[in-house]
């Protein structure tokens, strides 16, 4: 599965989700994890009520099933939710990302906590994505 971290120096998750300049991909199993890409984003990326810049993160991201910020607002939350995406809130900007790919790895391996579980799954279409997807085609 994919994962993803908001950060400004590739190390820790210490970037705000609408303010971040990049976003780190990841793949991760219980065999361990790979990194993927680093997904650059520009244009006016102030904490302002934007809405308009997060629409390239939300598209960029859907082939995630989580990603680890410093921060997010509540819209961006439920935009990435809806998406099938969790939003995971780091315990502080000093929290290193290898530190939770370590961990993730580790719980993958044993039994992973409900809202795991959850995120692992499949995001089910209901009708209103489906019609979405057909307007954007």
């Amino acid at each position: 599965m994919k994962i993803a971290f908001t950060t400004s120096d590739r190390v820790h998750i210490n970037a705000h989700f609408g303010g971040a300049t990049e976003i780190d991909v990841y793949e991760i199993s219980a065999e361990g994890y790979e990194f993927l890409e680093t997904l650059s984003f520009d244009g006016d990326l102030k904490q302002d009520g934007n809405e308009s810049k997060l629409a390239p993160k939300l598209e960029a991201l859907t082939d995630c099933k989580i990603v680890y910020v410093a921060a997010i607002g509540g819209s961006a939350a439920a935009r990435l939710i809806k998406k099938g995406v969790t939003p995971v809130k780091a315990r502080s900007e000093q929290e290193e990302i290898a530190e939770i790919l370590n961990k993730l790895v580790k719980t993958l391996k044993g039994n992973p906590p409900p809202w795991l579980r959850k995120a692992l799954q499949a995001k089910p279409q209901n009708f209103e994505d489906e019609l979405e997807e057909e307007a954007t085609v």
